[in-house]
């Protein structure tokens, strides 16, 4: 019975974790946004020591800012950090888009046509969480599609830190945020590798400009405070 109780519990925190991660990375909170752990709690419908555990884990994570017990908040992105991630992810995603153009199946390609009719509807529809949610889908379809779990592994933890900064620009970043997925899917009914890997990258580098210029914007206000 100890064993049953132990398991149980660990998957109740594994639970509670990886519905946090998936708030992070499809923008349900906000650069600076301070989290409550019983306003969680209850939202999850769950006691406070799952959310402090996850959070802990966050904390390692380096998605969540853990000052104190009453001071916990989503980090604000720096320029060089965002720089930092953006050229990982220019790297990795470039290579599961080049992976997956190589194996994509019609099945495959026409979730991601979804995808991104989906997130059409979303932006204008002023969503922000739906949009984000459905393009963190999409950049997660690439690593799936090219089979690749280890590299879906590494991606998570970036999108963990960068998911509330694109949140953030996503609406006023409007068309951007989503014009570049279309050649990436082209690419893939093509099975062209490079122009696949070429297509991300525009997506990450392009697609992006609104994110870094609110980060530029939210630094020169911070400057301008101190």
């Amino acid at each position: 019975m100890p064993e049953f109780t132990t398991l149980e519990h660990e998957n109740l925190n594994s639970a509670v974790y990886g519905a946090l991660c998936d708030a992070l990375m499809q923008g349900r909170f906000q650069p600076g946004d301070r989290l409550k752990i019983r306003d969680l709690a209850e939202q999850f419908g769950t006691s406070v020591t799952p959310i402090r555990d996850a959070i802990l884990r966050l904390v390692n994570d380096e998605a969540i800012v853990f000052r104190s017990p009453r001071d916990i908040r989503i980090p604000l992105m720096s320029e060089s950090r965002y720089r930092e991630i953006r050229s990982i992810r220019v790297k990795l995603e470039g290579l599961a888009a080049e992976t997956a153009a190589q194996v994509a199946t019609s099945a495959e390609i026409e979730i991601l046509e979804r995808i991104v009719r989906e997130n059409e509807q979303a932006i204008a529809a002023g969503d922000r969480m739906k949009g984000t949610e459905l393009n963190q889908a999409f950049h997660f379809m690439l690593p799936q599609i090219a089979g690749m779990p280890v590299l879906n592994g590494i991606l998570r933890r970036l999108w963990l830190q960068m998911g509330p900064s694109i949140s953030d620009a996503y609406l006023p970043g409007g068309r951007a945020m989503i014009d570049y997925h279309y050649p990436v899917i082209e690419a893939l009914k093509r099975h062209d590798s490079a122009a696949a890997s070429m297509a991300i990258v525009d997506d990450i580098l392009l697609g992006g400009k609104p994110v870094l210029e609110r980060i530029l914007r939210g630094e020169k206000r911070e400057v301008r405070r101190a």
